[in-house]
C-alpha cells in the first residue's frame, strides 16, 4: 500500500497522531486512546502501518502466551512528499480532505467524551477566518504558520505537556474576479 492511501484514512491518522512525540505503545495502549474505534480495526490499522513502514516495532515480549509489540514511529516518518500532493487526483483530495474531517471529528467528540473535558481551559478553538490574501501574501502566511509550528514540533511528552491536534486547513471559497461587484467581503 502506497504513503497516501496509507494516511489518507481516519483510523489510521488517529493512530499516527496518538503515536505523535516519539511515543512507544502497544496496540493495547492504542485500543485504549481510541476507545470508539473495535480493536479488531485497531489491530489490522496497525498492521497496515507497520507493514508500510509507517510504525516501526521496536521491540516485543510475551503476554499471557502472545506477542505483544511495542511501536514507534521512526524518525523520517513516511508523509506526503510536495510531489505526491502535487500528482493528486481532484477525488485523492476528496478523499483525503475527507479523512482529515473525520478523523477531526472523531478526535473532537473523544476528547469531549473524555474525563474532565474543558473547552476553555484548554483553550480550544475551531474558528473559520475568510481572509481576502494574494498569492505573495498568502505564501508569506503560510511561511510565519510554519516556522511558529516548526519551532514546536520536536517538543516531546513532558508532565506539563498536553498533545493537541492542529489542522490548518487553507482553501480557497471565491476566487480572484468573483469577488462582489462592490469589492466588500460580504462574510465580514
Amino acid at each position: 500500500m502506497d504513503t497516501l492511501t496509507l494516511l489518507l484514512h481516519p483510523v489510521r491518522l488517529r493512530i499516527v497522531h496518538a503515536m505523535a512525540g516519539g511515543r512507544t505503545r502497544t496496540t493495547t495502549d492504542l485500543c485504549e486512546q481510541l476507545p470508539d474505534v473495535p480493536k479488531t480495526t485497531v489491530y489490522r490499522h496497525v498492521g497496515l502501518l507497520a507493514e508500510g513502514g509507517v510504525l516501526d516495532v521496536v521491540d516485543e515480549q510475551r503476554v499471557h502466551g502472545a506477542v505483544e509489540r511495542r511501536y514507534r514511529m521512526p524518525s523520517t516518518r513516511p508523509r506526503i512528499s510536495p510531489e505526491d500532493a502535487a500528482a493528486m487526483t481532484v477525488e485523492d483530495h476528496r478523499r483525503g480532505f475527507a479523512a482529515a474531517v473525520a478523523t477531526l471529528l472523531a478526535a473532537f467528540t473523544a476528547y469531549l467524551d473524555g474525563d474532565g473535558a474543558d473547552p476553555t481551559a484548554d483553550s480550544v478553538g475551531y474558528r473559520q477566518i475568510p481572509l481576502w490574501l494574494n498569492p505573495a501574501e498568502l505564501a508569506e502566511m503560510v511561511e510565519e504558520l510554519q516556522a511558529g509550528i516548526l519551532a514546536r514540533a520536536a517538543n516531546e511528552p513532558a508532565p506539563d505537556r498536553s498533545l493537541y491536534l492542529l489542522s490548518p486547513i487553507f482553501f480557497p471559497i471565491e476566487k480572484t474576479g468573483e469577488s462582489t461587484a462592490s469589492g466588500e467581503n460580504p462574510l465580514s
